[in-house]
């Protein structure tokens, strides 16, 4: 038996359980969590949902029938959470205009979820996805996007009446300030810290009782750019990391399976407890996969076995894994964009799908077991070279010469 089996067997029935079919493709609703039990310090499982039909263009293009089929789809993995993209330009066209007919969309969606016990977290500020910029007539990809009186009343504009819909849906964790927001626009640290704070603020004050967060990609982790690391940690109730073992420069360090790649999660958040000085830092990976195009769904379940089980050791809260679905092959994008879900584009449940509700049944609602010790210092200096050293010493890992652990 392996440690996933045995971990499977020693949890309770009713986390093994998860959802269960009630007919057809129908699944029996979860209560939604209490705004104020958003079970920090236990296991949550849920994906970054791509719609299938037509991606996120489906906000201007809205078939009901297909967004409630992939809805089904995803509980049956045994997803609690989902994290949904709003695409800035379409939610807000203008300075001074919130378009009212996204905003209903987006409270359909949130009802279509509640109803199949799934939480959500809502992206607010999604200029980029998936290699594709989403910008605002108002707005280009530059500073001015932290600074500019106008485009910052504007975002204060959407985080008042996207609240006014959201906040009073009992399954909603909060908000996300946006969608890796340091790929769009940068800024010195500064800057970028005094935007976080403020748009915080706002946005606490729009819905008090949330957890918001600002998930940015691995840049701010291995060099200075936009946010600094105490910003990002020390000052937030749970700091986002979206790891990825082709994105943050793993392969240079080991292969597939190699410990610089199924560790990425586990040293990630070690990393970040080093940051905010606090060995039990709760932890969310709000974006996880490999992005490796060559690796088979058994390869790839492989890894996602591997790479969460030695996350959960490590004391990783929770877990978003990029994504549900296959993209719709009609749509262009780069190829490893058509890969990467735990469902195929027609909702075929692949080999990685059914691992991770092998994943979400064992340890959901697990406590956290926390690291009683974390290292004292974070890298030297935060460049890509000294983070990746930091990173391989904690896993006691060489890549040099034979490639074995040291």
């Amino acid at each position: 038996m392996n440690r996933l089996s045995r971990r499977r067997f020693l949890c309770s029935a009713a986390a093994a359980a998860g959802l269960t079919a009630a007919h057809g493709s129908r699944f029996a609703a979860m209560p939604p969590v209490a705004r104020q039990d958003l079970r920090l310090n236990r296991h949550r499982f849920g994906v970054n949902y791509t719609p299938s039909r037509n991606w996120w263009f489906c906000w201007t293009d809205w078939h009901e029938s297909s967004i409630r089929k992939d809805l089904d789809g995803i509980a049956a993995l045994g997803a609690d959470h989902l994290r949904i993209m709003m695409l800035w330009p379409c939610f807000q066209p203008n300075l001074t205009w919130v378009n009212p007919h996204m905003l209903d969309r987006l409270d359909q969606l949130l009802a279509w979820m509640e109803q199949r016990g799934l939480d959500a977290l809502i992206t607010v500020f999604t200029g980029q996805l998936s290699g594709w910029f989403f910008l605002p007539p108002f707005n280009r990809p530059n500073a001015a996007f932290f600074t500019d009186p106008k485009i910052r009343a504007a975002q204060r504009r959407l985080i008042r009446a996207v609240a006014g819909v959201v906040k009073e849906h009992g399954n909603v964790i909060g908000l996300d300030l946006g969608n890796e927001i340091n790929t769009c626009w940068t800024a010195p640290l500064p800057e970028g810290d005094a935007w976080m704070k403020e748009s915080f603020v706002e946005i606490d004050r729009a819905m008090p009782g949330h957890l918001n967060v600002n998930g940015v990609d691995q840049q701010p982790w291995f060099r200075k750019t936009t946010f600094s690391p105490h910003a990002l940690t020390a000052d937030q109730r749970m700091p986002v990391m979206h790891c990825y073992p082709y994105w943050s420069g793993a392969l240079h360090y080991g292969g597939p399976m190699d410990p610089p790649s199924v560790m990425l999660l586990a040293a990630m958040a070690t990393l970040i407890r080093v940051y905010a000085r606090n060995p039990k830092k709760p932890v969310w990976a709000g974006e996880f996969n490999t992005c490796i195009a060559s690796l088979s769904e058994k390869q790839q379940a492989e890894w996602l076995e591997k790479a969460v089980s030695a996350a959960v050791d490590a004391g990783v809260n929770w877990f978003s894994y990029w994504d549900s679905h296959d993209l719709n092959p009609s749509l262009t994008f780069q190829p490893v964009e058509y890969t990467l879900g735990l469902l195929t584009n027609d909702g075929r449940v692949k080999d990685q799908g059914r691992v991770f509700r092998e994943l979400a049944n064992a340890y959901r609602d697990q406590p956290v077991r926390y690291p009683e010790a974390i290292p004292a210092e974070p890298p030297v200096r935060r460049t890509t070279e000294q983070t990746w050293q930091w990173l391989l010493e904690w896993m006691h890992w060489s890549p040099a010469g034979s490639g074995r652990a040291v």
